[in-house]
């Protein structure tokens, strides 16, 4: 069977964006060291909720260094850490080695999340949507992680935004930022920038319920379940 060229071509630009997260894993995550802020007010929110119950799941999705996954660990058990560079994983399994949180590491793609359906409760998917190379696996990417999250199962997603002050521009784009190397090499990384109402509009047309959102320091952030309204996510 001849593969299509449009998904050969998906194929292609997914294992460049592997290939350049591989070539950057140890200056990319010693930059990487503290979770953001906006992270641990998620978790810190929802994880409460996890408290009586047992054996509940915690997925890091594009977990780098596993700076989000080592916030999740004391809530979940056990706490998926997946990325799609094995360079960083590798680097993620000594943070959890040396700080001593446990955490089950994946190398695998955003767009087909290797879980069962409604399997996870607490999801953290912080800039890492923009790094997936076309519309359609963007749009695959929501709709997975729509699908592994549990009834009552919550996530906290992130994008780059127009509303970043680097940019001009109002409407999203595609573009690629620089990556400099301590030797001076630079990498080129694919981003897709979001506008603001193409999030908004993308999260709409997925199968996930946004529950907040807000934009800070040039992000899109949003909380968001398995919709309500759609099988077997309906609470």
């Amino acid at each position: 069977m001849v593969e299509e060229p449009e998904r050969t071509a998906t194929r292609s630009r997914r294992a460049a964006v592997r290939d350049t997260y591989d070539r950057i894993a140890t200056h990319f995550a010693a930059t990487r060291e503290y979770a953001w802020p906006e992270v641990e007010t998620f978790v810190e929110t929802h994880a409460p909720a996890l408290e009586d119950d047992t054996a509940r799941t915690g997925l890091d999705l594009g977990c780098g260094n596993c700076r989000h996954a080592e916030l999740l660990a004391p809530h979940c058990d056990p706490v998926v850490g997946l990325d799609i560079s094995r360079g960083l994983l590798e680097i993620g399994r000594e943070r959890a080695r040396e700080r001593e949180f446990d955490v089950a590491l994946c190398q695998g793609d955003a767009a087909r999340i290797p879980l069962a359906t409604d399997s996870v409760d607490l999801a953290v998917y912080v800039a890492t949507l923009h790094h997936l190379p076309t519309t359609r696996t963007r749009q695959e990417s929501l709709d997975e992680l729509a699908r592994v999250l549990t009834p009552n199962g919550r996530a906290l997603l992130s994008v780059w935004s127009t509303a970043h002050d680097t940019f001009d521009e109002t409407e999203g784009f595609d573009t690629t930022v620089e990556w400099t190397l301590p030797g001076g090499d630079v990498v080129d990384r694919f981003y897709h920038i979001y506008s603001p109402d193409e999030f908004e509009a993308a999260l709409e047309t997925s199968a996930l319920e946004v529950l907040e959102w807000e934009l800070s320091s040039g992000n899109c952030y949003a909380t968001v379940a398995g919709a309500a309204d759609s099988s077997p996510h309906a609470e």
